[in-house]
């Protein structure tokens, strides 16, 4: 199936959490945070202005961005979990 988000939303494929701490202890499933990194898969064409143009979105197909970790809406597209989220709610854009 194919997403394609409407206005100013973006669909983020979360990475993975970290299964160890920094100290080596292995973590189960439930002590694990949720992801707050994920990668850009699909994006809008940007939302709407009063003059009717639409504004560009900063983030592109394939970039590393961060997000809240309780934003957006979380579903599930053929067995994979994705998160929708708005331009607003992405905080950061990974570089190199």
């Amino acid at each position: 199936m194919t997403l394609n988000p409407l206005d100013d939303r973006v669909v983020v494929q979360p990475l993975e959490a970290e299964e160890t701490t920094a100290g080596g202890i292995v973590l189960p499933d439930a002590a694990r945070e949720k992801p707050q990194r994920g990668k850009v898969v699909a994006v809008g064409p940007g939302r709407l202005l009063d003059s009717g143009e639409r504004c560009a979105i900063s983030v592109g197909v394939g970039d590393e961005v961060l997000f809240g970790k309780y934003g957006g809406t979380e579903i599930e597209v053929d067995g994979d979990e994705v998160k929708i989220l708005r331009e607003s709610d992405i905080l950061a854009k990974v570089e190199g």
